[in-house]
């Protein structure tokens, strides 16, 4: 009989998770959540002399009707009352699960055909790593992935950061995101 409890108990703790979706997410192998970035990827200019490599990311777990992605990496804790657009990519087509460390370099090569990479608050497209003023507290650079209910954005790489932010917040069907930290 206690067999029998044991068993019956089993299942029924396992008919919740039946049928259940997992969870849209984004990690990188380079960068944890609520971890240090490296100085591959930090910024190499205004004072910052890291190498300004755009980190691997890897996502999984998609909404089933997306129709393209987009990745953004924001920092809210720059001291222009804005925030700062560190990277805006967009129209990665669906079957896409992630990108390779360096697809943020300006000349697109890494970048997925046909996606684009917008102006980032550096007054340049491309990936553009941390470098927030000394003496600041560490900064927060949110990496996030949109699911996409739309094939393409209807935005050229001249958009900035806000544009391509209402665009994506009216279109997205999901969105995952971690967070690296920097500070000097």
């Amino acid at each position: 009989m206690r067999r029998l409890m044991t068993c019956m108990l089993g299942a029924l703790l396992a008919i919740p998770t039946i049928g259940m979706a997992a969870e849209f997410q984004v990690t990188s192998p380079t960068i944890k959540d609520q971890s240090t970035i490296g100085s591959e990827h930090v910024f190499n200019g205004f004072g910052c002399t890291g190498r300004n490599v755009s980190p691997a990311l890897q996502w999984d777990h998609a909404p089933k009707d997306t129709k393209s992605f987009a990745v953004t990496v924001y920092d809210p804790d720059a001291p222009t009352g804005s925030g700062w657009w560190h990277w805006l990519v967009f129209n990665i087509p669906p079957g896409t699960t992630g990108l390779p460390a360096g697809a943020g370099n300006p000349d697109g090569a890494g970048a997925p055909s046909g996606s684009i990479q917008s102006m980032t608050d550096f007054g340049q497209p491309g990936f553009g790593g941390p470098c927030p003023p000394p003496g600041d507290k560490p900064h927060r650079y949110i990496f996030t992935v949109f699911a996409l209910k739309v094939d393409q954005l209807p935005l050229k790489k001249e958009a900035s950061g806000a544009m391509v932010g209402y665009y994506l917040n009216q279109n997205a069907i999901g969105k995952a995101s971690f967070t690296g930290m920097y500070g000097r």
